[in-house]
């Protein structure tokens, strides 16, 4: 099984994983949340994401899932990453949800479970009307 850590703009992280609890009636094992807020030392957030990896790291490895490519929660996760620790940005609850329920798959297989997820995850819902191509 995957320890999964979420790195993200604070409240982001902490709601994620309060979603998961709120689905799964208890937070799952292993999963972990680091709020990242404005005014905090990116050096000190390092240890303490270092941290939670250690403590959360399971035989599987370590998924890490971050929310805004190149902003400072991402620029975080990307130091976590090994080959046994593996970091991916953009995250949205259907790619928490599909962590949490492939991790115990060998951990590339989880990755693109994770990804596939996420972007399936993204739709149009409701009616829409397509743009009228008729000139006026």
């Amino acid at each position: 099984m995957a320890g999964i850590l979420i790195v993200a703009h604070a409240p982001y992280a902490t709601a994620l994983r309060e979603c998961l609890s709120h689905i799964y009636c208890g937070c799952p094992s292993h999963i972990g949340a680091l709020d990242v807020e404005a005014d905090q030392d990116p050096a000190a957030l390092l240890v303490a994401a270092r941290e939670q990896v250690q403590a959360l790291r399971e035989d599987n490895g370590m998924l890490v899932l971050t929310d805004l490519f190149g902003a400072t929660p991402s620029n975080i996760a990307a130091q976590l990453a090994a080959p046994d620790v593996r970091v991916l940005a953009g995250v949205n609850l259907p790619m928490l949800i599909k962590a949490v329920c492939y991790r115990t798959v060998p951990l590339e297989t989880l990755v693109d479970k994770v990804l596939a997820g996420g972007a399936q995850g993204i739709l149009q819902v409701g009616a829409c009307s397509a743009p009228s191509l008729q000139s006026s």
